[in-house]
């Protein structure tokens, strides 16, 4: 039997699939675990984040102050035209609105921090991504940080790096873009970011680096300064100069890239030469002693707030009769200085024989003796009886020759002592001569003081209280309180013009004697200045030439205690000038200051004025929150008749004219100039006291610690050189001014006389009517004294 036929099969010819390999399923598991846990992780970190939110928005600070931006702001005193004269605070800031802030600032500065500021939302996440490109590319390192990130940080966080500041940095930018304009958050950024040197704020950080406002930088300056943020102290262009010079080129290259600045522009940019302050400021108006005064005044009301609120304080000084007033007085100090001993450098230093240690030497020694002034510091290279060879801190070398040597030739001689011996290694100090030569000195020992004041109204014009603030920061216009010497007498003849003495009455230059039984102490013979006596002389005379016999014996007729009561209508303290007939030589204590007040009576009349300075106080805006108003000068309380101001101003024009301070009017040229020399016993203080209708001026020179200033050293040689000095700034330009006579006063054979005097005034003229002589104390003022009186005074004169 056949087979029988198959059946097709049910299965098809193609292969079978394979299996998929093991590997492939582990990968596509891990990759669904990594998913999973990825987003469980995203949705964790984001409920974790989402619960931060929530606990720490709230805690956030509050932002709103920054709406109307506060920060700390210094102290700062003005002269009267707004030039600068001091800053008082731990930082030195100018609050500058965001639209006085000069464009090219304001694109340096974003070109380098933060150049999409104002297309992002406070976290530039375009920035994240390509900084952190760029950091693992290796390239020049780019930080992510925007700027309002920075405001965050910089107002309201501290310097810790933790993970929950940088939340509290992320919340506080996003609440800073909600609450403030890109306007706003850049105008706090601007003046809030420390940039070095004490400044805070790019205001502040112009004038600290180059002495000049914001308003006027150059590109090249914006990018210098707009380095600074990153690390103040790093890219300092004071103390880094290299480092500030490569990031400035930098920053140039980012605005060029931001398209901020031209090409051209950039070449010019990198090219420029910059400025940079590396000393103090020589610009600032010299007024140390004023704006300490000032701020003094401003404590005493305001307390420590003085120092944060931005106050502006301006003052009554005229800053060009400040700087002259400075100048005058260090002139005359100086030259003074050059009729001194000389006492020997100031330190001696050990000098390798390498030129780069020889360098580093010079600097570690100067920086301990900075220049003062125009009084300059220098390392002694080579010294010999002909020249000395000298280096600065600045690398400049300088010769001294000739007259230059002279101050300093005991220090050069062969003989000199090892302290005094000028040589190599020796610190010492130099000036420039108006021949442009430099010439040897020292730093003086001896100190002075120079106080102007508006007679009319009392307000101080200029205020010197020393050589230099840095040296001796004690005021010795305002706080100084010396023996005025013969600058004092016309304060005891005024008193005797109201116990009837005249200009025109004679009175005897002779010696006096006073046993211990009259002064109740130890014998007392007083002197005249130059040891010489005269004989009988108007009181005119007298006080034209100072003689000290002439005063005594006014103030014996006039009495010492009436004298005593006289001097205080002018502001002098009674106690302080003992009612004794040292009084008449000026044994007393008197302050330059009060000395100007005290002359300022004569100089307007009579009147008696208080000294003042501060003239207005506004806050950081302009506001004004006080002023000062002087009254008229009719206004104030009458120190002395009209009539004796007139007189005393007819007496002291002559001391200008023909006696002691003669100089005054030969070299100003002028008539209307009043004053009185001044020399203290032994030549310890020198003085010139002195005004014009318009100013009044007091100089004083004289040594801390109280010590002969020299046998030939006067007021009229030491003092009123510095008068002459600054009153030739302070008249320039001032018409003269004829004093009006007022009425009780005639004029008899050119001399002035009180009215009821008039009569007699031939008589007078020889001091023998008792109208030229004294009442006793206590009568009526221009009564004729009784006939007893009339007798011993008359005595006293042929005495």
């Amino acid at each position: 039997m056949s087979p029988s036929p198959s059946k097709p099969s049910d299965k098809s010819d193609s292969p079978a699939p394979r299996a998929r390999p093991t590997w492939l399923r582990w990968i596509f598991l891990a990759f669904a675990w990594t998913a999973g846990l990825a987003l469980a992780g995203a949705f964790g970190l984001a409920l974790t984040i989402a619960v931060a939110l929530a606990v720490a928005y709230p805690n956030l600070p509050d932002i709103s102050d920054l709406a109307d931006y506060r920060p700390k702001l210094p102290l700062r005193v003005y002269s009267s035209e707004g030039a600068l004269l001091g800053e008082f605070g731990e930082e030195r800031r100018n609050l500058t609105p965001i639209k006085e802030i000069p464009t090219v600032m304001k694109d340096a500065v974003l070109a380098i921090e933060d150049a999409r500021f104002f297309q992002h939302g406070g976290v530039d996440y375009k920035g994240v991504v390509r900084a952190g490109l760029a950091n693992l590319g290796r390239v020049k390192s780019q930080g992510a940080s925007t700027i309002t990130m920075q405001v965050a940080r910089n107002v309201y966080l501290s310097s810790e790096k933790t993970f929950t500041r940088k939340i509290y940095e992320i919340l506080l930018t996003f609440k800073l873009e909600h609450l403030l304009t890109k306007d706003q958050i850049l105008e706090i950024y601007m003046n809030q970011i420390y940039l070095g040197n004490r400044a805070y704020g790019f205001a502040a950080a112009s004038e600290a680096y180059f002495g000049k406002p914001l308003k006027s930088v150059s590109i090249a300056e914006a990018a210098m300064l707009a380095g600074l943020p990153k690390a103040p102290s790093a890219y300092n262009p004071i103390s880094n100069p290299k480092r500030a010079r490569s990031r400035q080129l930098y920053i140039i290259e980012r605005m060029q890239e931001n398209g901020f600045i031209t090409a051209e522009e950039a070449v010019a940019a990198k090219k420029e030469q910059l400025k940079i302050r590396s000393g103090p400021d020589n610009t600032r108006v010299h007024a140390e002693y004023v704006a300490e005064m000032a701020r003094q005044l401003i404590f005493t009301q305001y307390g420590n707030e003085a120092y944060t609120r931005g106050l502006n304080v301006y003052t009554t000084l005229n800053a060009a009769e400040q700087e002259a007033a400075y100048t005058s007085l260090r002139r005359g100090i100086m030259d003074y200085e050059r009729r001194q001993q000389y006492r020997g450098p100031e330190k001696f230093v050990a000098l390798p024989t390498s030129a780069q240690e020889v360098e580093d030497a010079i600097d570690d020694a100067l920086a301990n003796h900075p220049d003062n002034g125009d009084v300059l510091s220098a390392v002694v290279l080579e010294a010999s009886a002909r020249k000395i060879v000298a280096a600065r801190a600045n690398g400049d070398t300088l010769e001294i020759t000739g007259d230059g040597l002279k101050p300093a030739q005991s220090g050069l001689s062969d003989k000199a002592p090892p302290n005094i011996k000028i040589r190599r290694g020796a610190v010492i100090r130099v000036v420039k001569t108006p021949k442009n030569a430099w010439e040897i000195t020292q730093l003086p020992e001896v100190e002075g003081a120079l106080v102007a004041l508006d007679p009319r109204t009392g307000a101080i014009r200029a205020l010197v209280g020393g050589f230099d603030f840095d040296k001796n920061k004690f005021n010795h216009a305002a706080q100084a309180w010396r023996q005025p010497g013969s600058s004092f007498k016309p304060f005891i003849y005024s008193a005797a013009l109201e116990k009837g003495f005249t200009p025109a009455t004679v009175i005897n230059d002779a010696p006096l004697f006073f046993d211990a039984g009259t002064t109740g102490g130890q014998p007392w013979e007083p002197k005249n200045y130059d040891g010489k006596y005269d004989g009988p002389m108007s009181m005119r005379t007298g006080l034209a030439k100072s003689k000290n016999m002439i005063s005594i014996r006014i103030l014996q007729a006039v009495g010492p205690k009436t004298a005593q009561e006289w001097v205080s209508r002018f502001g002098f303290d009674a106690e302080k000038h003992p009612a004794y007939l040292t009084m008449a030589l000026g044994a007393g204590s008197v302050t330059p200051l009060q000395m100007a007040t005290a002359y300022s009576v004569f100089a307007n009349g009579g009147y008696r004025v208080n000294p003042w300075l501060i003239a207005k106080v506004t806050d950081h805006k302009g506001r004004v929150i006080s002023e000062t108003t002087p009254p008229e000068t009719s206004e104030q309380p009458r120190a002395i008749d009209a009539r004796n101001a007139f007189i005393m101003n007819s007496l002291l024009q002559e001391v200008t004219r023909s006696g002691t301070a003669a100089r005054a009017q030969a070299t100003l040229k002028r008539p209307d100039l009043y004053g009185k020399t001044g020399t203290t016993n032994d030549s310890v203080d020198a003085w010139f006291a002195g005004y014009q209708p318009t100013v009044a001026a007091v100089t004083w020179i004289g040594y801390d610690t109280p010590r002969n200033l020299g046998s030939r050293e006067t007021g009229g040689g030491l003092s009123l050189p510095v008068w002459i000095s600054f009153m030739e700034r302070a008249l320039k330009g001032v018409p003269v001014m004829e004093a009006k006579v007022p009425p009780g006063v005639v004029n008899v054979g050119g001399e002035w006389f009180y009215e009821e005097y008039a009569r007699n005034a031939g008589v007078a003229n020889v001091g023998l009517d008792d109208r030229s002589a004294a009442s006793p104390a206590g009568a009526a003022p221009h009564a004729p004294p009784p006939t007893e009186e009339r007798n011993r005074i008359l005595d006293l004169f042929r005495n």
